[in-house]
């Protein structure tokens, strides 16, 4: 099939997924710069010292700019529930539409409230209380991704509800907002968004150390930078354990297409590196080369317990859903999976030389390591795209897990050239858009902070 002969569901699907991708970039950026200024005007109340002042100041900025236009990608976003996918809204409206309405009416509300109480209160308010109101900011962030992700976990593994009339009824809140699979997910996003947003002001700081421009203050920032960075790898290290169990509980055919595993073993070996068919399921890899055990011992706590292969569950699932193709491009849920992997690795090392280099006194001198600091600053966004790749195309085809296949959620009545019309309107909105944030967010990466004035009220303006 040619792509001017797509489909609309295949139109509307590579839609959703430009518009999710695009979002996605910069989520984290905002969740972890929101927490990343809060506790750098904490270190400025407690202290006093105006380095810290002046960092508020500085990365303020760039926390407007990614919250502005992951504003603008969200709104987007979910106004594609009622255009391209309005069978998947009509059949699961009643579950899914309550976290939102709560995204929308508590979380968004209270993170853009505070964000204008901060921005203008300064100098208004009391120093603790305008401090509070960036917690409240990035408090909010955080409440606002709980929600989303629990709608997203939802998706993945339906609770709390009841079929009625052919459609799903929610019958307990608490359920879909505290699954697992929610608390789990959650944890994992707020941990990646605070190692995206460390490394992104670990490249930013040590842009400007490498030219020598205010040594003191991106040192500082660096060392807050690293402290986050490190905590978030970790975490996450310890997180996405957890999560990757909960998917071999509720998602067992994700991650056997995650390990390219086509037949149960056991014991279960990890892979480090296979090759095959680019197909949905190709049965079988062409090579691979694998840990004996390993799989096992982190997908069941056990050294030999079996795990269930991509094969053996495409079986189950025709027998219990049906005929029908139940694995997913395993190639893509694969390797996306193994982006996470692999670059953490790069991360965690760029992160420990950083402590060994602070705890020697050379963290603002060593050329090498800023240099790869620098360039480090793009891991996290393609970490993140890996995640949520492996997070969507892992449930295929099911648009959720059980319920509903994707290929009977999509607008009846709107056509491919519709789709493709709004298609190619989105990518060149987006584009724009993304062009002008980046040249906005490199503009102010770029320039010294100015010294702050007595009384300055406000941030000031990105204009100069």
């Amino acid at each position: 099939m040619t792509t001017l002969a797509m489909t609309a569901l295949e139109l509307a699907r590579w839609q959703f997924a430009i518009t999710t991708v695009f979002h996605f970039l910069f989520v984290p950026v905002s969740i972890g710069l929101s927490l990343y200024v809060a506790i750098c005007q904490t270190l400025q109340v407690r202290t006093g010292k105006e380095l810290h002042a002046r960092q508020v100041h500085f990365w303020g900025r760039l926390l407007l700019i990614s919250f502005a236009v992951g504003v603008v990608t969200g709104i987007i976003q979910e106004f594609q529930f009622g255009m391209n996918w309005s069978l998947y809204s009509k059949y699961v409206g009643d579950v899914f539409g309550a976290p939102l309405a709560m995204e929308g009416l508590a979380a968004f509300f209270l993170e853009s409230t505070f964000l204008g109480l901060w921005i203008f209160g300064r100098g208004r308010l009391s120093p603790r209380v305008h401090l509070a109101t960036i917690w409240c900011v990035a408090g909010g962030t955080m409440l606002s991704a709980y929600f989303i992700i629990a709608a997203n976990a939802w998706m993945q593994h339906p609770v709390g509800y009841r079929l009625v009339g052919g459609k799903a009824q929610l019958i307990d809140i608490w359920k879909v907002l505290f699954s697992d699979l929610a608390v789990w997910a959650f944890l994992h996003v707020i941990l990646a968004s605070m190692l995206t947003a460390a490394l992104v002001a670990l490249a930013v700081s040590a842009w400007h150390l490498r030219r020598g421009n205010e040594v003191e203050l991106f040192t500082s920032a660096a060392k807050i930078a690293l402290v986050l960075a490190t905590v978030g790898a970790l975490g996450s290290l310890y997180v996405g354990d957890e999560l990757g169990r909960t998917l071999i509980r509720e998602q067992p055919m994700k991650m056997a297409a995650a390990e390219a595993l086509f037949n149960t073993e056991q014991p279960a070996s990890f892979s480090i590196v296979a090759t095959g068919a680019f197909t949905h399921n190709p049965q079988k890899t062409s090579r691979d080369l694998k840990v004996p055990h390993l799989l096992s011992l982190l997908a069941t706590r056990s050294w030999s317990d079996p795990v269930p292969g991509v094969n053996q569950l495409d079986a189950q699932y025709r027998q219990k859903y049906g005929p029908g193709e139940y694995a997913p491009y395993v190639a893509i849920v694969y390797w996306s999976f193994r982006s996470m992997i692999y670059l953490w690795g790069l991360v965690f090392l760029l992160a420990a030389r950083g402590l060994w280099l602070w705890r020697r006194g050379r963290l603002a001198r060593s050329r090498r390591w800023l240099g790869a600091c620098v360039a480090a600053g793009v891991l996290p966004f393609l970490m993140n795209v890996g995640g949520w790749l492996m997070t969507e195309s892992g449930r295929q085809p099911w648009i959720v897990q059980g319920l509903l296949k994707t290929s009977q959620a999509n607008s009846p009545n709107v056509s491919a050239t519709q789709v493709w019309t709004t298609l190619v309107g989105f990518v060149a909105i987006f584009t724009a858009l993304g062009a002008v944030a980046l040249w906005l967010f490199l503009r102010e990466a770029r320039h010294v902070p100015d010294e702050l004035e007595e009384g300055q009220g406000g941030l000031p303006s990105l204009a100069y």
